[in-house]
């Protein structure tokens, strides 16, 4: 069957929901997207990607208050950079109390969360809930910049495709406060000096 590229956001809602997943423009790259909170559709994407299994994931999420479904723990200083980098494409590994999504923490104690800026994305979110985006690529391949190269990648083997024309965007940049240093863990789409 053939997957549309227009598809309406009731459907994409309605897909996601229930366990599907697919390629959409984030607010970097075309992202291979399902629901962070259905460990099927996590497991899903790992499989398609043939990512490695030990590799972690971003979580994009539709507002502050998301936080809380993962128990994200963070004081004063926390907040201080959550308020100085987003939204935007700054992805902020966070604390996690909580052993209940094992299958996104794979044994560690941190998340890796993004809120993006881009407004059509994060009405999406507030419908969906937090969604896992890693690029729409297989492991160690290039991410697609086209719905055309994603579709070269996936096929079929996806629920549906959504084109934004061409994205060209570095990926996010991805930071960590340790010790109360912040850290770099990637750089990206945004300078820190």
């Amino acid at each position: 069957m053939e997957k549309s590229y227009k598809i309406t956001d009731s459907k994409l809602v309605e897909i996601i929901k229930n366990g599907g997943v697919g390629v959409l423009p984030t607010d970097t790259l075309y992202g291979l997207v399902g629901s962070a909170l259905n460990k099927k559709s996590v497991e899903k994407i790992y499989k398609l990607k043939k990512r490695n299994s030990r590799k972690k994931v971003i979580i994009l999420i539709g507002s502050l208050s998301d936080l809380k479904l993962f128990s994200v723990s963070f004081n004063n200083e926390f907040k201080k950079i959550i308020s100085d980098f987003w939204p935007g494409k700054v992805t902020i590994v966070l604390p996690v109390q909580t052993k209940k999504f094992a299958y996104l923490l794979k044994k560690t104690k941190t998340l890796a969360f993004r809120l993006p800026k881009k407004t059509k994305l994060v009405s999406l979110l507030k419908k969906t809930g937090p969604l896992i985006a890693p690029s729409a690529n297989r492991e160690g391949e290039r991410p697609a910049k086209t719905i055309i190269e994603a579709k070269k990648y996936f096929g079929n083997e996806i629920d549906f495709y959504v084109d934004d024309g061409k994205q060209e965007s570095l990926p996010s940049t991805i930071i960590r406060l340790r010790n109360h240093r912040l850290m770099i863990r990637r750089k990206g789409a945004v300078k820190i000096k």
